[in-house]
C-alpha cells in the first residue's frame, strides 16, 4: 500500500548500498513524508476558506467540523481523538470559539460531572455557510484527477485507514469513543 502511495518508483529507500551500511532515505519517494506534505498543503488551501471569512483557524474548524459531523453534542477529548490534535491545541480553540458564542458547553446527560461541546446556533449558521465554500475548494483541488482516479484515491486512502483502524464513515466514528 506504501508502495502505491510512493509510485511506480518504489518506496523511498534506496538500498543498493545497504550490505555497506549507507543507505539513504530519499524524502520525496518516501509516502510518510509525501502524505505529510500534501496534508499540510490541502489543510492550508482549506483554511484559505474559514480564515479570511470568518476568522477561523485550524484547530477552531476542526473543533466545529467534528460537532458538525457528529451533529450532536461530544467531549473535548473526543474531537482530540477525532482530529489528531493535541488537547491543549483543542482546549484553546474550544475557549476562542466559546468566546464568539460559535460552541457551548452543556452538561453530560450521561454523567453530570461532564460537560460536552455543541454549536450554538450562531456556530451552526456559520458552519451550514462554510460547508458548501469547502466542498467546492475539494473539488478544484481534486480536479486534477479524472473521476476514476478520484475512485481509486479514495480506496487507497480507505485501505490505509483501515490498516490503522481509523473509522471511515460516521457509523463508524458514532461508535466508537476514540478514532
Amino acid at each position: 500500500m506504501i508502495k502505491a502511495l510512493a509510485g511506480e518508483a518504489g518506496t523511498g529507500w534506496r538500498d543498493e548500498n545497504a550490505s555497506k551500511g549507507n543507505s539513504k532515505l530519499d524524502l520525496f519517494r518516501f509516502a510518510p513524508f509525501r502524505l505529510n506534505r500534501l496534508a499540510a498543503e490541502v489543510s492550508a488551501a482549506l483554511s484559505s476558506e474559514y480564515k479570511t471569512r470568518y476568522g477561523l483557524d485550524i484547530p477552531e474548524w476542526r473543533v466545529l467540523a467534528t460537532l458538525g459531523f457528529r451533529n450532536e453534542a461530544c467531549s473535548a477529548q473526543y474531537i482530540v481523538h477525532c482530529t489528531r490534535t493535541h488537547k491543549s491545541t483543542i482546549s484553546r480553540a474550544v475557549t476562542a470559539l466559546m468566546k464568539r458564542q460559535l460552541v457551548e458547553r452543556v452538561e453530560n446527560e450521561d454523567d453530570r460531572r461532564e460537560f460536552v461541546l455543541r454549536m450554538t446556533r450562531k456556530g451552526r449558521t456559520l458552519y451550514q455557510e462554510l460547508i458548501p465554500r469547502l466542498l467546492r475548494k475539494e473539488q478544484e483541488i481534486l480536479s486534477c484527477l479524472s473521476a476514476a482516479e478520484r475512485k481509486e484515491l479514495a480506496r487507497l486512502i480507505g485501505k490505509i485507514e483501515d490498516s490503522l483502524d481509523l473509522a471511515r464513515n460516521s457509523e463508524q466514528a458514532g461508535g466508537r469513543e476514540v478514532y
